[in-house]
């Protein structure tokens, strides 16, 4: 899958000009509907010339500004596009291969441009506030992705203290926050359609001072602007409900990461762990 004009914006910012930077801002403050306009009212919202537009979307790998409006355009579509939408879109081009294979394949490609897209600096800089058992851990998710959420919870409570999960409920979770403070870490799962009640979150931890860490699709949730680091996760697949495979693999590698790092601290609360299942029989023993 090509890169989305977002992705190029990020690649090049190095290479910007100053004029070129300030329209970089202005496309990025609410993309993508930013860029929608014409060229000359995007042009007057970054105060800088028509001219720069058009320069700005040629570096950008476009031919030109239509281009670049029709690839936004492409990009909404795909965010806000339903189930049934999604799926009747793949269906009309559907190959004849088996479903395992085809399946199989996306996921597979999911997960290389999802990792060929990281930054291994940004992913140790999460595995260390994760392990910073200074900062309480706050972690939630949506509709859909509340289970990564879920299973992010499960095993962190597990391997260091203060983790907590946020219910995905409007009216339960603000009770969840009442105890996060300036230093705290917030763990976010978005992808497309972006939940207005997950964003609400996220503003609300950025004001009181917590980190935010972000698993969102390639289009990228607009709880990205309150975001440290934004795992940007490949999610396509040929079926009517996106693939949450690419994600889910850096969310265990994160937990193997974390575990790794406080061993000695993660076999002790294991051990407590064990010994609580064995007091009250939950699993079933064979000796």
């Amino acid at each position: 899958m090509a890169e989305t004009a977002q992705q190029r914006i990020r690649a090049v910012a190095g290479q910007l000009t100053r004029a070129e930077r300030q329209l970089a801002d202005a496309i990025l403050e609410n993309y993508p509907m930013s860029g929608l306009g014409s060229i000359t009212r995007l042009g007057e919202k970054a105060g800088v010339s028509s001219p720069t537009v058009a320069r700005m979307v040629q570096k950008l790998g476009f031919s030109g500004f239509a281009e670049f409006q029709a690839a936004l355009r492409d990009e909404l579509e795909a965010q806000i596009s339903n189930p049934i939408a999604k799926h009747e879109s793949w269906s009309q081009a559907a190959p004849q291969g088996h479903i395992l294979n085809r399946f199989t394949d996306a996921v597979i490609a999911n997960i290389r441009h999802t990792l060929a897209n990281a930054d291994p600096a940004e992913f140790d800089a999460v595995i260390a506030l994760l392990s910073d058992t200074r900062r309480r851990v706050f972690i939630a998710g949506g509709r859909i992705t509340h289970a990564l959420a879920e299973y992010m919870h499960l095993h962190l409570q597990v391997i260091r203290p203060d983790v907590r999960l946020v219910r995905t409920t409007a009216n339960a979770w603000p009770h969840d926050l009442l105890d996060l403070e300036d230093g705290d870490l917030v763990v976010l799962y978005d992808v497309r359609r972006y939940e207005n009640t997950t964003l609400k979150l996220a503003e609300i931890a950025a004001a009181r001072g917590a980190k935010c860490v972000l698993f969102t699709d390639q289009w990228q949730s607009p709880i990205s602007r309150y975001a440290e680091v934004s795992f940007n996760c490949r999610i396509e697949a040929p079926s009517a409900w996106d693939s949450m495979t690419a994600m889910l693999l850096l969310s265990e590698t994160l937990i193997a990461a974390v575990q790794e790092m406080e061993w000695e601290r993660t076999r002790e609360r294991m051990k407590s762990l064990e010994e609580m299942f064995d007091a009250t029989r939950i699993f079933r023993k064979f000796v």
